[in-house]
């Protein structure tokens, strides 16, 4: 009922647009502007650059707010289209959250108390490859949420992948994490390609903040070139320790 009743509202969000531009054509065609008084071809108003963000906006939360996986992947082709126009906002972003949280944080069960029906991995870690293109506080503070929270390496690798891509490492909180996550894949089973993400991420975090002095994240790094990992991923390892060398090395010299 509910998956009718969104798909009902788009629907109708998508005739209000159609309705509001065949009514401005109209409009246009009655009191016939002058040349001067038209923008120029191909230009919005503000009214319809407005009118096309704010639809656009409501279309992607309640696409993803949908029951439908179906809707939901519409919701990224949106959001994703969006981004690529450069029309990137909160509203948009926090669609995104919501995505990527969705399991952890919205859980819907079959008949209440049966398995999580929601769960869509892909869909989550897709959501975070395109948080990655909002960097503020509260990227960072969503997609730390589902490094913690999520159980799929897919999608904490692409939470990972983004927090490095975003660059903001206060007080060291990002790079303590990316360690608690090698250390805690470390000993439940390696995954190669995890291990291959976090070793990324702390190499853009240390570009961008100057070096990494976080102890637990050089351990980390360690950690990976020492275990039992297959031969290129523990080869990253060692270049993101020399990196990583290289920068304290500089920083001393000072």
């Amino acid at each position: 009922m509910r998956s009718l009743f969104r798909a009902a509202l788009t629907a109708l969000f998508c005739s209000f647009a159609v309705f509001f531009a065949a009514a401005q054509a109209a409009t246009q065609t009655s009191t016939q502007p002058s040349a001067a008084a038209q923008p120029a071809s191909g230009e919005k108003t503000v009214e319809e650059a407005y009118l096309q963000s704010s639809l656009e906006t409501m279309i992607i939360r309640e696409e993803a707010q949908s029951d439908s996986r179906d809707m939901k992947l519409v919701a990224l082709q949106y959001a994703k289209q969006a981004i690529d126009a450069g029309r990137k906002n909160d509203d948009i972003r926090n669609s995104l959250a919501y995505l990527a949280l969705e399991s952890s944080s919205v859980p819907v069960r079959s008949a209440g108390v049966g398995p999580i029906i929601n769960n869509y991995p892909d869909i989550r870690a897709k959501a975070c490859d395109y948080l990655g293109e909002f960097p503020s506080q509260d990227t960072k503070i969503a997609l730390i949420k589902v490094v913690l929270g999520d159980n799929e390496p897919m999608v904490i690798g692409a939470a990972i992948r983004s927090l490095g891509k975003i660059g903001f490492n206060d007080g060291d909180e990002v790079t303590q994490d990316i360690a608690f996550i090698v250390n805690r894949f470390d000993v439940l089973g390696p995954d190669n390609s995890l291990a291959f993400e976090c070793l990324v991420a702390l190499q853009r975090l240390a570009d961008k903040n100057g070096g990494i002095k976080d102890p637990d994240a050089i351990r980390a790094v360690m950690r990976i070139a020492t275990g039992n990992y297959i031969t290129p991923v523990k080869a990253m390892a060692n270049q993101v320790l020399d990196s990583l060398r290289k920068y304290q090395v500089s920083g001393s010299g000072k």
